[in-house]
């Protein structure tokens, strides 16, 4: 996998804990080391991004978080279309 910038990585763990998941399967979908995962999971429930679930053990995207991942497909969408007209 290429270089990816924050936001990217930041789309996969907000994609991957949709609807609620582990620690492990979000560091897996997301191809990220443990030290990175728990640095950017802290960073995201600082933000409201993502909650954790105590009694199930997971984290969850927020209604926040869904609406950052709108925003960034949306501007996926725009960039892929302005590169298919040059």
């Amino acid at each position: 996998m290429g270089n990816r910038s924050r936001t990217e990585i930041v789309a996969m763990i907000l994609n991957a804990a949709n609807g609620g998941e582990t620690k492990t399967k979000i560091m897996y979908f997301a191809f990220l080391s443990y030290n990175q995962l728990k640095e950017y999971l802290s960073i995201l429930i600082e933000n409201n991004l993502i909650e954790y679930l105590d009694g199930a053990f997971k984290f969850r995207t927020t209604e926040k978080g869904l609406f950052f991942l709108k925003l960034h497909n949306e501007m996926g969408e725009l960039l892929q279309t302005t590169f298919e007209d040059n």
